[in-house]
């Protein structure tokens, strides 16, 4: 078998075996937290640039429709999607406000702000989770090693023990899928 094959495989591995030590607390609390949101009609707010830009889109997906049980839609909403606003905000003010913009339109006291950034470093992502904060919105930071400039400004930091962008970027995926495991089992154990 092709050597690279057998090393991403074991690396990807080796990382999320790491990542139960090291940020398994972290997922349990994002999971408790967005329940609570949730729980209270708020809405959870997604962003992100590149493959992060497709995680938002991809978790606000799993959580509108379902992921793998039939549940009512859960409020979530990924910044990273509609052109127009993304291009006028950019035009109008610049890239490095445009999640930081529609914050400011769109969340609310309850609200959770979720940003990811594989460095910690996006600015547009910074500076949305610091318009968040001001605003009284929670945020949480998915991103990588120490977290970087989002450190400072997450309420909660999720940061993948690596350096390396594909390997933080698969685990951020199941991170993704492990919270919407743990919403879809809560809300059927609460319908039963």
């Amino acid at each position: 078998m092709n050597n690279i094959i057998v090393e991403s495989l074991k690396e990807s591995a080796a990382l999320k075996e790491k990542c139960i030590v090291n940020i398994g607390n972290q997922i349990e609390d994002l999971a408790d937290k967005i329940t609570a949101t949730y729980r209270n009609e708020g809405k959870v707010l997604i962003f992100g640039n590149g493959g992060s830009a497709a995680d938002a889109q991809h978790f606000a997906g799993e959580l509108m429709g379902h992921f793998s049980k039939d549940r009512p839609p859960l409020a979530a909403v990924a910044l990273t999607t509609d052109s127009s606003v993304l291009t006028c905000i950019s035009n109008d003010y610049n890239f490095d406000r445009i999640y930081e913009r529609q914050l400011e339109g769109l969340a609310r006291s309850g609200d959770l702000a979720l940003g990811i950034s594989t460095s910690g470093n996006s600015k547009n992502v910074v500076n949305a989770l610091k318009k968040a904060r001001e605003m009284g919105v929670y945020t949480v930071g998915l991103t990588g090693y120490q977290g970087g400039e989002m450190a400072r400004y997450s309420d909660l930091l999720i940061a993948v023990p690596s350096r390396e962008t594909t390997r933080i970027q698969e685990v951020h995926i199941t991170v993704i899928h492990i919270i919407c495991e743990i919403l879809e089992t809560g809300i059927k154990e609460q319908d039963s």
